[in-house]
């Protein structure tokens, strides 16, 4: 890739537009590959992928995934042109997947700003060998032998020539229309001029200059962007190859007179990468229009994005005002006062700035359908090499979260879906054994729980072994307590620990002792949990209960000493005051008290953070009884402060570094200006 032009302004633009691309591929290859046939949809749609990317990587010289690209457009060029329905496909689909994995590993490297060294010969002989049998032709192997690249994989954008007066030629105006809400579309246009090198060097355009020109967007939205260019082309290649450009809309195509080509100009206007390289405000600058579906035909108008690092400043930004709102009106000079107007303007306050956190939220919230969707790719793989036959259901895929919350549950779904697949799903075989139907199922589904969203990962394979879990946790020593003191659910949780794994032999997917534990890991970073039910034959299903948000919480305020601590108010179940009859002290000599016939026990927050409490009698402090996933424990704290929303700021490094923080998640900034530290729920549960 050459580093001579500088294309950071389009780098945003050229990466969203490929990988989302390559998704809806994936998306159409395997619903193909599903119902084993070749429809008349599919093969447009992969034609109209590969000719995109072709264009588009060419002009960021891409030269490795735009020849790769041009290899697969030829290919599905010919079995369009030849209706070729009632064929093999299972050697396509895979020619077309490993070269949707290679085009995204080269994507990683473009985003990351590295050298892209991928080489595609080899697929590309392979595209060129399946073009070769379905044309009856010979192949030639020699490339293969030899390792040399095959012409396809070389850099075949060559520029035109320029033309003189070859009368063979013949002059057109061509008025291209872009999709309403495209957005950039002096970007789009420079994508037309470059790929048009490829045909001809005789052109000119209006607006001629829509690199430095800002008026040139207004011009081609208003008045379409016009082209004069002369080719030995015909009509309808013509028509083809400006239609096959991204987001056109309409176009009309003419022949004209010769005089047309030049208008007032003695030479054609021809913009080249070198001479004029692009000097455009970047995306941050810039609206593109980002799809409501995965429809990739058109943007909706009414939709535009935002760089992520705006967004990320505007939360701050919001944490900022709510931290400030709240140290005004909570200020105590001013509390201690009676001052009516005051208090209406600061309610109004609180309205509005409720309001503005409210959108702020709902900006960054994003569906979990593209994380859903990546699944499918993910079980055809795992199931295809372990000679399975698996259905992915996905259900809930729309429900949305922060968009940070999806950064953390990536890797804890892959893992649970693959899991599923390789661990859960038997064999075709061993489910016609067992009476099941010869396909196994994975249903991976969303829904909202108040604050929080259950993802629910159900499969309807064997179902996990509870003498082989507690076996294996024995042998590794992974046991916490004695096993006949475990609950079931308790037994099976021990597949999220370090290490473990009931597979004797490590495979390409599972048994390597490391996985389940990054669901954990991850889920504990936000403040998630999982848990698993599972029944012998029946199958397995794991729910991951994540927030909707880590940025600002509703939460509870309470005082230990002169150390102030912030509980989420979904974790808390009730407070109150201990009464000496209820406390009680098990042989261990742990603290416990009884709360209308059920036994919790007791965690004194003094001792547990070792500060000094203004109370060490239970019956005199408060008792703040928490829950999550089914367990419930009693905090004892010395008062209640009150309740209001809170940023959520991450603990600083050293003070991970020099303590133990397990049962703390953050901290934040409190109304008085004071620091109070925020409780870990799930961590406080299991001290």
């Amino acid at each position: 890739m050459d580093n001579g032009f500088s294309r950071e302004p389009m780098l945003d633009i050229f990466i969203y537009e490929t990988m989302q691309n390559i998704e809806q591929l994936e998306v159409s290859i395997l619903a193909g590959e599903k119902a084993n046939r070749l429809t008349p949809d599919t093969v447009n749609e992969v034609f109209r992928v590969m000719h995109t990317i072709k264009g588009s990587a060419a002009m960021m010289m891409c030269d490795n995934i735009a020849s790769l690209a041009h290899s697969l457009e030829d290919l599905f060029a010919y079995i369009r042109e030849e209706q070729l329905e009632n064929m093999e496909c299972g050697q396509l689909f895979d020619l077309v997947l490993k070269s949707a994995d290679f085009i995204k590993l080269e994507m990683e490297k473009v985003k990351k700003g590295v050298e892209l060294d991928g080489n595609p010969a080899g697929l590309i002989a392979g595209i060129r060998e399946c073009l070769h049998t379905l044309k009856g032709e010979d192949t030639d192997t020699g490339a293969l032998e030899t390792g040399e690249t095959p012409p396809a994989a070389q850099h075949y954008y060559l520029p035109a020539q320029k033309g003189g007066k070859n009368h063979d030629k013949k002059t057109y105006e061509a008025v291209i229309f872009f999709e309403d809400g495209c957005e950039m579309e002096n970007i789009r246009a420079f994508v037309i001029i470059h790929r048009l090198k490829d045909i001809t060097s005789d052109f000119r355009h209006i607006p001629a200059d829509i690199v430095d020109d800002g008026e040139s967007v207004d011009i081609i939205r208003e008045q379409g962007f016009t082209i004069y260019l002369k080719t030995s082309k015909g009509h309808e290649e013509l028509y083809d190859f400006f239609m096959g450009t991204a987001f056109v809309r309409d176009l009309t195509l003419r022949e004209v007179p010769e005089d047309d080509l030049w208008g007032d100009s003695a030479e054609p206007a021809d913009l080249t990468l070198e001479d004029s390289p692009l000097k455009i405000p970047s995306l941050a600058d810039q609206s593109l229009g980002i799809p409501g579906q995965v429809d990739l035909g058109g943007f909706q108008q009414n939709i535009i994005s935002v760089d992520v690092q705006k967004l990320d400043k505007m939360m701050d930004l919001m944490g900022e005002l709510v931290i400030a709102e709240a140290m005004v009106t909570q200020n105590p000079e001013i509390t201690a006062l009676k001052l009516d107007s005051f208090e209406k303007a600061a309610r109004q306050l609180k309205k509005i700035t409720g309001e503005m956190q409210d959108t702020v939220m709902s900006i960054r919230m994003v569906p979990l359908s593209a994380s859903f969707r990546k699944m499918y790719r993910l079980v055809r793989d795992v199931s295809k090499k372990q000679g399975k036959e698996v259905d992915l259901v996905l259900t809930g895929e729309g429900t949305e979260v922060d968009k940070n919350i999806i950064e953390h549950i990536s890797d804890p779904l892959m893992h649970l879906v693959r899991n599923a697949v390789g661990h859960g799903i038997e064999t075709p075989a061993q489910r016609l054994a067992a009476g099941k139907p010869r396909r196994g199922q994975v249903v991976l589904e969303a829904k909202g729980a108040g604050s929080d969203v259950l993802i629910v990962v159900r499969d309807d394979g064997r179902g996990l072994d509870k003498d082989a879990i507690l076996q294996r946790a024995v042998q590794r020593g992974l046991l916490g307590k004695p096993a006949e003191e475990m609950t079931e659910e308790e037994i099976y949780n021990l597949i999220f620990l370090p290490g473990f794994s009931t597979n004797e032999e490590a495979d390409e997917f599972s048994g390597r002792g490391v996985g389940l534990d990054v669901v954990t890991k991850n889920l504990d970073a936000i403040g998630g949990s999982v848990s698993v039910e599972s029944t012998p034959g029946v199958g397995t299903t794991t729910i991951l209960k994540i927030p909707l948000t880590l940025a600002i919480i509703d939460a509870m305020n309470i005082r230990v000493g002169t150390a102030k601590y912030t509980l989420p108010t979904t974790s808390i179940k009730e407070t109150f005051q201990a009464r000496a009859p209820d406390l009680i002290q098990d042989p261990q000599g742990e603290e416990m008290i009884m709360v209308r016939g059920e036994v919790y026990s007791v965690l004194r927050l003094h001792e547990t953070f070792a500060v000094q409490s203004d109370y060490t009698n239970l019956t005199e402090g408060i008792m703040l009884m928490i829950e999550q996933d089914g367990k419930c424990r009693c905090l004892f704290a010395d008062e209640l402060l009150g309740q209001q929303q809170v940023v959520v700021k991450a603990l600083p490094s050293y003070l991970k570094s020099i303590n133990n923080v397990g049962g703390l998640a953050g901290c934040t900034l409190l109304g008085d200006g004071s620091i109070s530290l925020i409780l870990n729920v799930g961590g406080l549960l299991g001290m």
